[in-house]
Parts: C-alpha cells; structure tokens; sequence
C-alpha cells in the first residue's frame, strides 16, 4: 500500500468495507504497528510504535467507533491526558487540575464546531451525533498537523456536517493535511482534493478528485459498475396490518404517535435528528418505556413492554448504536449471529448442536456476503459494515417477521449498499415487514412504500411513494406543532 498527504490539502480514502482503509489509518495513528515498508513525516522517515508517537508527530485520529469515556464531562473527554493545570495555592510543588481553564478552552472548541453542549455535560447523556463532535473536538484541541477522519460524518445531521465543512476548510487554510475517509461520496465533492483507492487491502491509484466522476470511483473501489443506486423498486403487495401503534406517549419524548404497518411493506420514518424516529422504535421493541399507548402485533397486545415480549412476538431491532447494543464484540462472528435464537440449536438438555449452528450461520454469512477469515473471528475485528451485517444476519436467524431498520446502511460502502436494499427487497417479497428509519432521504425515498414524517416526538405528516419528495418531507419535518 502505497500513500501520501500534503500540507493544505483533503486527501479522501476510499473503498468497501473490509478494504483496510481504517487498518492503514491506525497504522499511521500508532493503534497498529507495520510489518514492513517505510513511513515518512516532514520527508524524515520515522517510527510510530504508539499513539503518542503518533501525536507528538502531529497525527492526529477520530476513530470510525467512539473512544469516550462515558463518566466523564465532555471537557474531560477533550482534554485526557493532557489536562489542564494549576500550582497548588499553598505547596508550590504539587498541581491541582484547573476545570475551569479546561472548560473554557473546550468551550472555545465547541462554538467553533456550533455545538449547543457545555463542556461540563457528561458524555453518557449526549446522542450519538453529539458525541460523534465530541470526538472531532477532541481531535481539534491537539493541533494536528495531519488529522485524519474516518467517517466522520456519519452520524451528523445536515447542520451539523455542515458546520464540520467549515472547520475542515478552516484547518485546511492553516496547512493542515486530511484524511477523510467517507462512504458519501456526494459529499467528498464539496471538499476534496485528491482521493485515493484501495480495495482487498491493495492500492488501487490516486486521483484528483475534480478530474474524476462517481462512477469511475465506484469502479475502481468494487471492481465492477454500479448502474443504478437503488434496485428496481418493486410495487409493494402490503397485505393484512402485522404491527398497530396507538397514541403512543412519552413525557417530553413521544406525543401520541400512531401509525400501522402492514404485511410486506416498507415504511420509512423521517425528520431531522431528535425528531423522535429512534424513541419510536425503542419503544416498539421495548428497550424504553412508555406512559400510555397500545401496540399490537398480528391482533394480539404487548402488554409487558418488553424486549423479551417483543422478540416472542416476532419484532427484531436493528440499533443504530451497534458497538454498544447491536453486538458482543468479544464474541465470534458465529456466536453473535446465533444469539437471537440459541435454543433452536439446543437439545432437550440445554446442549448447543454446533454443527447446526455453524451450518446456519454460514449461510447467512454467505447469502450477506460477510468479509471475515472465518465464523471464529471476533466481531470486534471486523470493519463497521460487516459488523451492521452481523447485527442483519442475527435476526434472520431468528426468522422475525417485523424488522426495524435503524440507520441500517450508516457506515456502509456504496456496493454493500445496494445488497443491504436488494436483501430488504428480498425480505417482504418474503411477506416479511420493515420499519425503516434513515436520516439520508435518497434511502427513504428510493426504497419505501410509505413515509412518515415526524417532528419533536410527533408525527406531523404521512406520505405515499407518489407523494414523496425531498420538499415534501422537508416541509413535514420543519412544521411546528
């Protein structure tokens, strides 16, 4: 693998999960260490055997999965180790921790990124997105002079990454060099300047991004061409309601939200974030709980408002967060793809057939295309979109007939992509229901039967495919009370 970064400059790595992209980086961040070839900072070759090699040289990381200590405040998470201090008042020797200097330089870094926090709010409080900027502040207090992104977008809301684009044009103007790896490729048109290609861990060539087009790229990182984004759409056949919510509230989350979902459809959900779309489908499955409302699934009412309820009844949760909810990282590929349905593959006495097991999950591993050495490879190895693949293999294993979607493609190359909807296509030609939430709205709009548009826990509009349009569900979701 061949690679390089000039000062100035957005220098975009690209290619499908599981191509090294994120390898390469950690290698040059100090996570990894190289088996061979050289690497050179400022045109003197040098050793990175660490992170803090790496920063002291200037490099500087924001990681594709969080690394945020959730107990501490957002300008401990800026600043650790490397906090800042002060003289003890009465022993000139020792130093005390000055929380109010640390607060005011992350505040200081926050209003350049237009994040409505305060620097003493504990991180386990914030929304993914929000934290997502907490680990690009954290980047930004280092004074990098390489900084690399890897998907730093991908839990942002418009806003947001458009606040990101300006500071990125911002370091750009101060020499700083970035590598900024993203699965958009839309948005690398607005601000790169070359890209690079790898794919199965190989370089594959530079470009400079205004000589190039999408497609060229999309060549290059599958190896093959991409006609079309979305798969033909295929006109729904919804039948009978499998899932009926009715005035579903919440206190200062939810407010009286009620649709249906029907057999062998796609229902997408959108707004823009905190609108809601999440807390719905956490409270369909059970994970949080509700203060009134009824959900019934096939005529028949939960009335736990559980998740253990919820997966009997055939209802499996796609997280947004899946580091944290959608898998066991330190358990194998197989494993994590079993666990929704282990007493399948038990006898009588509680003991695991594994080679029925094993049988299974190969199969899902194949029919998902899963990049793994094999099924005993931790799932906290693998890339983030493999690992959303594990998450989609596990409640087919199950064999759910209501799938909640959250985010599914986040984090997803544009080839992964297209398989993911051509699986979901699969799925209700199948009879199978799908609940979708996507904060893209070419996903929503390119592959559901219907559309419901919500805003600050409501639901303020519902659309047909014909109906539909970015306008139209812009409209709903800006629309007060």
């Amino acid at each position: 693998m061949d690679f390089d970064i000039r000062q100035g400059e957005v220098h975009a790595l690209l290619g499908e999960n599981g191509a090294g992209k994120s390898t390469l980086m950690k290698v040059l961040s100090g996570v990894y260490q190289k088996d061979e070839g050289d690497i050179f900072f400022d045109g003197q070759p040098v050793t990175i055997n660490s992170p803090l090699a790496a920063q002291k040289l200037g490099i500087s990381i924001i990681h594709q999965e969080f690394n945020l200590c959730a107990d501490l405040s957002v300008a401990q998470n800026i600043f650790i180790g490397r906090e800042h201090r002060k003289k003890h008042l009465f022993f000139s020797q020792e130093w005390l921790l000055d929380d109010d200097a640390q607060n005011q330089a992350a505040a200081k870094i926050l209003k350049i990124l237009n994040l409505d926090i305060t620097p003493d709010t504990m991180v386990s409080s914030l929304t993914v997105a929000q934290q997502q900027m907490v680990e690009i502040a954290k980047a930004l207090s280092c004074d990098s002079k390489v900084l690399i992104m890897d998907e730093p977008t991908a839990a942002l809301t418009e806003s947001e990454i458009e606040s990101l684009f300006k500071v990125t044009n911002m370091l750009k103007s101060q020499g700083v060099g970035i590598v900024y790896i993203s699965h958009r490729l839309e948005e690398l048109v607005i601000i790169a300047d070359r890209a690079t290609v790898m794919r199965d861990g190989c370089y594959m060539g530079t470009v400079d991004y205004q000589d190039t087009t999408l497609d060229e790229l999309i060549s290059m990182m599958v190896g093959r061409d991409i006609d079309d984004v979305f798969p033909p759409y295929q006109t729904s056949c919804a039948g009978e309601v499998v899932l009926s919510v009715k005035n579903l509230n919440r206190d200062g989350v939810l407010n009286d939200v009620s649709f249906d979902l029907h057999k062998g459809e796609i229902l997408g959900f959108s707004g823009l974030m905190g609108a809601g779309r999440t807390e719905v489908a956490r409270a369909v499955f059970g994970a949080d709980p509700v203060d009134s409302g009824d959900i019934t699934v096939n005529g028949q009412p939960l009335t736990n408002h559980s998740i253990e309820e919820a997966i009997e009844a055939g209802i499996g949760y796609l997280t947004e967060d899946r580091k944290h909810e959608g898998l066991a990282l330190g358990l194998s590929v197989e494993v994590n793809t079993l666990l929704s349905n282990y007493p399948e593959y038990a006898s009588s006495t509680g003991v695991i057939n594994d080679d029925k097991g094993h049988q299974v999950a190969e199969r899902l591993r194949q029919q998902l295309c899963i990049k793994t050495p094999n099924l005993e490879q931790l799932a906290g190895n693998l890339s983030g979109g493999n690992q959303q693949k594990i998450i989609i293999a596990k409640w087919l294993c199950k064999n759910t007939d209501i799938l909640i979607f959250d985010e599914p493609t986040r984090g997803i190359d544009v080839g992964a992509k297209y398989e993911i909807y051509e699986l979901m296509y699969e799925l209700v030609k199948q009879g199978k229901s799908i609940l979708m939430i996507s904060s893209e709205l070419p996903e929503v709009l390119g592959l559901c039967d219907r559309i419901i548009v919500m805003r600050q826990g409501r639901i303020t509009g519902e659309l047909s495919r014909e109906q539909a349009s970015q306008k139209s569900i812009m409209k709903y979701a800006a629309l007060e009370g």
